[in-house]
């Protein structure tokens, strides 16, 4: 009986592990599809829309990269033969374009004699629903960051994105090692944590000192009412694994929609998130926030760990991920258990989504689904079902998903932390620590 059971438990690991890799090929095939090389990206999509022109003494210069960010938007583009290029932008407001000097011909810069970042330009998109801005562009030189630099501000800036997302992995990591559920809703547990900080912190006037903890809590009692009225009672029914991720797909979906008409389509933002860089060291700048964001992450995971480590629950949590029927037979409540697991991942989760909007920035109704894919990424790489493992594989995916974008355009970032966890996967389908039997 006992042979019996193990070998189930190593098939629904299998199936787990198959489901999961499916669903990763299946995204970065359709991240590889990236947007148009051409000189219009996203005019059919959005109403609003930023145009210019790049010339050379009214010679038109072909193939130059330009970068439109604003009202968490950005996207990048490349000038056509006739020097034009045109984006399709989400919304009214404030767009900051950037042209990659690096793509001009050689001793060829944006001159201004007034401006010390020549190449970046603001635009304001008011009632006409768009927006010119052209470049004038001469000889002379450029203002360039050496790649060290840019490399050390890359991985800074990778570092602390692979704390924010390691938060996230960490929880549905734990879910995945005790329930065996691929949960696909974490995405819209992300984007809860953002969007209640917003309503009590950005709508109702509340601090964000006392918004974020409010937030908190209630992603914590989201997870814990998602487990009562939903997993529970499938676990009880015996419901199968691949089931159980249909279901969870479907969840997402639901919540996804729910999210965007209350919240509408928009981009919102929180307060501080406009707070000023702070110089540090090179060319590396913080925000106030996104230091308080590394250093808050930093203490949660280690909380975690601690809790994993040393508390008697947290010693549960990995015996009924190593055996649930074991797990059970020494006396301890699975169900609690699993309950407990739940409660912990949506917090963490909505913690992340807090983070993930300061970071980004901005918020919208389907920012989780954005980096979930990103979050199975980790969980894999690190390793099925174990925590330290999914921190592992966030730091390697936030570090080479930033740096990255110093070899290829930012559209196709993530796609080369993909290809990593691909050959990784192949010589060592357990992942980075290889402990599927524990969580932590």
């Amino acid at each position: 009986m006992t042979t019996v059971r193990i070998r189930d438990a190593r098939k629904t690991r299998r199936i787990g592990i198959v489901a999961l890799a499916a669903t990763v090929a299946t995204l970065a095939l359709t991240m590889l599809s990236g947007p148009a090389a051409a000189d219009d990206i996203n005019l059919d999509k959005y109403d609003f829309k930023v145009s210019g022109n790049v010339k050379l003494n009214s010679e038109p210069l072909e193939a130059v990269a330009l970068t439109v960010a604003g009202s968490g938007y950005t996207v990048d583009i490349v000038t056509d033969v006739e020097g034009r290029w045109s984006v399709g932008v989400p919304e009214k407001g404030e767009y900051t374009v950037t042209l990659d000097e690096s793509t001009l011909p050689t001793d060829i810069a944006v001159i201004d004699e007034t401006d010390d970042s020549p190449n970046v330009k603001e635009v304001t998109i008011g009632q006409s629903g768009s927006s010119v801005m052209n470049f004038f562009i001469g000889r002379g030189e450029r203002n360039q960051t050496s790649f060290v630099d840019q490399l050390v501000e890359r991985l800074v800036n990778g570092l602390n994105f692979g704390l924010m997302l390691g938060l996230a992995a960490i929880g549905l990591s734990l879910v995945y090692g005790t329930t065996g559920i691929s949960n696909f809703a974490h995405g819209e547990m992300v984007t809860f944590g953002a969007i209640m900080t917003l309503v009590f912190s950005g709508m109702l006037g509340l601090p964000i000192w006392a918004g974020i903890p409010i937030a908190i809590l209630l992603s914590a009692a989201f997870g814990y009412v998602m487990d009562v009225g939903l997993w529970r009672p499938l676990r009880k029914r015996g419901v199968g694994i691949v089931q159980l991720m249909i279901v969870s797909i479907g969840l997402s979906l639901a919540l996804r929609y729910i999210f965007q008409y209350f919240i509408g389509g928009g981009t919102e933002q929180l307060p501080g998130s406009d707070s000023p860089q702070i110089d540090l060291f090179g060319s590396v700048s913080l925000s106030v926030i996104d230091l308080v964001s590394m250093a808050i992450s930093i203490a949660v995971i280690c909380s975690v760990a601690w809790w994993l480590l040393k508390t008697r629950i947290g010693k549960a949590t990995r015996a009924v991920s190593d055996n649930p029927s074991l797990a059970a037979a020494s006396g301890i409540d699975v169900d609690q258990v699993v309950r407990i697991v739940w409660i912990v991942a949506a917090g963490l989760a909505g913690l992340s989504g807090i983070l993930w909007a300061y970071f980004r920035p901005g918020i919208r109704w389907d920012m989780g689904a954005q980096i979930l894919l990103l979050i199975f990424a980790a969980v894999t790489l690190g390793g099925l079902g174990t925590a330290f493992g999914a921190l592992i594989g966030s730091i390697v995916i936030g570090l080479l998903v930033e740096v990255s974008s110093l070899f290829i355009p930012a559209d196709l970032k993530y796609v080369g932390a993909l290809v990593v966890l691909i050959v990784i996967l192949l010589f060592r389908p357990q992942g980075i620590l290889g402990r599927r039997e524990r969580v932590g």
